[in-house]
């Protein structure tokens, strides 16, 4: 008999049929079969142990004993090991149904809240699969043909499939499964190609022959990552399904959803397909991202990559379990092995791509709103916020800029003096950002708008199944979808922004509607009869249809159809976005998008959506960003203060102190809806916000370092407190706290009506950024003070942090003087970095044209190492030194040698000021 039950180590692969890395030199280059009894042996001990079970599971059934009609394979299954046999949404399974797909029914209370729970249909242990009918060596790993003798229940099985396996680090492994006689849809994302095998991989892999399976263990622990022999494998032309246990329930990744950092394992559903929806929990939204990341036990992570844009649901067990479903396209898995989650997202992106460094004044705070209404209106709120000096970099438009909502235009009555905002905004070091949606005009009179009719006349836009444009309805009326899988679109593109650029001189762009949204449901003739329209199995997609609030499946692309690409549409506008910005500026482009999908980061940022004007809203702002930290999109925020719905001035202010600490910080609003920007609200409000903001451009050197460093090796930069403590499982849920980097500890108040804030505060001694003062915590709960007024900023031991003197702008910032906050450990050293170049020019690290240093702390002497140097850095000086944690009052202090004058406060903080040290010459300092 087949068994799919999770099996040891030992069962599953007696040592005579292991396929291991440090075998494989040996083994022949030729066709290799696995002997049938490689996986037969193991399953007699398996019996036997399942059978110590036996009674426990009778006892869950029918109240003590089981019934008749039930056959004793399925009692053998516990409950948080049945995978899903019947999927399927709004049928009721019965008996009859369940059994004619050749599974176990078993009926359990279903959960309350009308959850999915323990499914009443699932896999018998000899439900048939594929066969591993064959093994060849190759020079990167192995190639392999999967045999499936019976067919499963949707329609089109493939027979024979390709196995194809590439060692191609020795921390990364690269999976494929596919048609073995005819080609399939492949995601067109450009990926790394291995060159030669892994020498010593952190893993080893072997098979189950019959019924195929993959169980993929950790070299150092032999902790089992993946075993596909949980559930069979189905591969239909649109109904592909693969399953897997867990090795723990720290599960992590997988959007884009609205919910906790940690996944819930039980019995939950996560749906992706890009769709419009304001964010709401369970629901699909935004954006695709078929990843995750797994801690295991001891603080090792590994990653697992599902590269497939089809429409797909990831299905969670208490097994653990997983079970990933797509109706499309291949099963083209990267696993990731780390070991620390650092790594894992470092070794995700080494195949997805490093994100783009973005322009330093992305960095800074950016205002918005639809609703201003005018030009007037907008320069207004923009003199108000220089009038208090609040900080600002970017001032942003939505829709109602444009003329009857249509891409391209302005309002020429009430945005008639926007050209004079934005050249009042260049002259005053700050920037402009203007929305687009990709949805184009369909019903201006022939001649009379150049954007449709130049693509319509090159044949830019999705077409219906009978080769006319796709028509549905979206802001401005009725439109046509460009079609960004058409190279000849982003030419177009191009144009149209430099027409509107000749007249409105944006500097940044953000792509909103781009999932596409469709205020139809397909399009205005609906979509017609078919499998791509009415595929045999549809995920868990909210309107229970592909199209609901979208164009058809079926839509002609030019790269394949809407079916395959529409996950892929928000990530192809903005490489054309990206593309576009470089061509007519000739500067690092700023994009923000709606939509993503992997590899996203390297032409935008993305914003979390449409929240509301909720505490609750805020809470799950920060999971969002931790989410897309992991995803590769570091350059991420929510709409500070919420989108919908009425802020209120408590609820606002506590939300601008967190979303200064958002990498992408932006507050946004709708219309009709009053005003909440900073300069709306009461004195003690809008200093508390000013102040804020003003903490964050004082960290920008540390930020924008942060973003160098993504940029160069996939760092995160907000991060999740696991990430650096991956050993403490108190860390492993904590999603109301973050870091920047390694050192910066963000506490924000998340609830209304209080003046303290309880956090964890990791192992060892942390510093208040404000103060300088120390706590020395064993990794524990502690309550902090937080008047209205304050946001809680600790930093690690053993940091140092580059800061400046913030002005309100990062243009007028970068011309203040650094000062440096040390931070020194419990053995008094220290470490930290600063990049620095222009903030706008494109590739500047790859072509030199930047400064780097190094500082340390060791033995009371702090160095500053240049490694590289441009000529910015001879227009910055170092002009306060701030130490935390110098245990004992220094008598003097030396500067290169020379003395100088200092100050040492009770709480052990010594500060040098008055520097005046070019940041292009090394230095020394030290204290005696």
């Amino acid at each position: 008999m087949k068994s799919y039950q999770k099996l040891t180590t030992a069962v599953l692969q007696p040592a005579a049929c292991r396929v291991e890395e440090e075998g494989a030199a040996q083994m022949s280059a030729g066709r290799r079969k696995l002997a049938p009894w490689c996986v037969g042996s193991g399953l007699l001990v398996a019996a036997v142990l399942l059978s110590a079970t036996t009674v426990w599971v009778l006892r869950q059934v029918s109240g003590g004993w089981p019934r008749p009609t039930l056959p004793p394979k399925c009692l053998l299954v516990p409950e948080s090991h049945r995978f899903d046999c019947y999927p399927e949404r709004h049928v009721v399974v019965t008996q009859e149904l369940c059994e004619s797909r050749g599974c176990c029914f078993i009926e359990s209370l279903p959960p309350a809240g009308g959850k999915r729970g323990v499914p009443w249909c699932f896999y018998p242990p000899d439900f048939p699969s594929y066969t591993l009918d064959s093994l060849n060596q190759t020079a990167l790993g192995m190639v392999g043909l999967l045999v499936r003798r019976e067919k499963a229940y949707y329609p089109r099985d493939i027979e024979m499939l390709r196995l194809d396996v590439e060692f191609e680090t020795d921390t990364r492994l690269h999976i494929k499964l596919t048609d073995a006689a005819n080609p399939r849809y492949e995601v067109p994302l450009e990926v790394p190609r291995a060159m030669k095998r892994a020498e010593n991989p952190i893993y080893t892999l072997d098979f189950s022959r019959d019924p195929f399976g993959v169980l993929l263990r950790r070299r150092a622990t032999g902790t089992v990552l993946l075993n596909t022999t949980v559930a069979p494998l189905i591969f239909a032309d649109q109904f592909l399904q693969i399953a897997t246990s867990l090795p723990s329930r720290f599960l992590y990744g997988l959007g884009e959803h609205r919910g906790t950092l940690l996944h819930s394992l039980d019995w939950s559903t996560l749906t992706l397909w890009a769709r419009d929806v304001s964010p709401t929990e369970s629901f699909n939204l935004y954006g695709a991202h078929p990843f995750y990341l797994l801690m295991e036990e001891g603080g090792d992570a590994h990653g697992v990559f599902l590269l497939n844009s089809n429409a797909m649901e990831v299905a969670l067990q208490p097994a653990p379990g997983l079970t990933w479903r797509t109706i499309g396209g291949v099963l083209d898995f990267y696993i990731f092995l780390g070991p620390d989650p650092n790594m894992v997202i470092q070794q995700y992106q080494q195949v997805i791509g490093f994100p783009a460094m973005p322009p330093l004044w992305a960095l800074g705070f950016h205002l918005c709103r639809w609703g201003y209404g005018s030009s007037n209106e907008t320069w207004q709120t923009v003199r108000a916020m220089r009038n208090y000096q609040i900080p600002q970099d970017a001032q942003w438009n939505d829709i109602d800029y444009m003329d009857g909502y249509r891409d391209f235009t302005f309002n020429p009555q009430k945005f008639a003096s926007l050209p004079s905002l934005v050249e009042d905004l260049h002259k005053h070091g700050q920037y402009y950002v203007i929305i687009l949606d990709p949805g184009i005009s369909s019903t201006n009179p022939h001649g009379s708008y150049w954007p449709f009719d130049e693509g319509l006349k090159r044949g830019l836009f999705l077409n219906t199944t009978q080769g006319q444009p796709l028509i549905g309805q979206v802001w401005p009326g009725f439109t046509a979808f460009a079609d960004f899988s058409n190279p000849d679109t982003h030419q177009w593109w191009l144009e149209n922004l430099q027409h509107f650029h000749a007249h409105v001189p944006f500097d940044g762009l953000w792509i909103d509607m781009n999932e596409p949204s469709n205020f139809m449901d397909g399009s205005e003739d609906g979509c017609p009869p078919g499998e791509l329209d009415s595929p045999p199995y549809t995920p868990a997609v909210l309107g229970d249809s592909l199209s609901a609030k979208t164009v058809c499946a079926s839509a002609k692309q030019k790269a394949s159809v809407h079916y395959n690409l529409h996950n892929l549409y928000g990530l192809m506008e903005a490489k054309a976005t990206a593309s576009a910005l470089i061509q007519i500026r000739g500067k690092r482009p700023f994009v923000i998008s709606r939509s993503t999908f992997p590899s996203q980061g390297r032409y935008s940022g993305h914003w979390l959506g449409d929240n509301r004007s909720q505490w609750k809203d805020m809470y799950y702002s920060i999971p969002g960003l931790l989410s897309f930290s992991l995803f590769g999109i570091p350059l991420v925020g929510a709409d500070i203060c919420g989108f919908s719905g009425s802020t209120s001035e408590e609820l606002c202010t506590r939300w601008m102190q967190l979303g200064a600490f958002y990498p992408f910080a932006r507050n946004h609003n709708t219309q009709n809806e009053k005003a909440q920007d900073p300069t709306v609200f009461s004195p003690a409000a809008r200093t508390a916000m000013k102040n804020a903001l003003l903490t964050r451009y004082s960290l920008l050197p540390f930020l924008y370092t942060l973003f160098h460093r993504a940029h160069l090796q996939g760092d995160t930069v907000a991060r999740p407190l696991f990430f650096e403590f991956p050993w403490d499982v108190a860390t492993l849920g904590l999603d109301r706290q973050f870091l920047w980097g390694r050192s910066l500890l963000v506490t924000p108040v998340l609830e209304p009506g209080v003046e303290s804030v309880t956090g964890y505060v990791p192992r060892g001694v942390w510093y208040d950024f404000y103060t300088g003062s120390s706590v020395n915590s064993s990794g524990e709960m502690l309550k902090m003070s937080a008047p209205l007024e304050h946001l809680n900023l600790h930093v690690r031991e053993g940091a140092i942090l580059p800061t400046q003197k913030p002005g309100t702008t990062s243009e007028a910032t970068r011309g203040n003087p650094l000062r440096l906050i040390v931070a020194l450990s419990s053995n008094a050293t220290a470490w930290g970095d600063l990049f620095w170049d222009d903030g706008e020019s494109l590739d500047t690290f790859e072509r030199g044209n930047y400064s780097y240093l190094v500082f340390n702390v060791t033995q009371n002497i702090f160095t500053s190492t240049v490694l590289h140097a441009s000529t910015e850095a001879t227009e910055v000086t170092i002009g306060t030194l701030s130490i935390f944690g110098v245990r004992e009052p220094p008598s003097k202090v030396l500067l290169n040698g020379q003395e100088k004058p200092f100050s040492y406060l009770d709480n052990q903080v010594l500060t040098v000021s008055d520097l005046g040290l070019s940041l292009s010459q090394g230095f020394s300092l030290r204290w005696l």
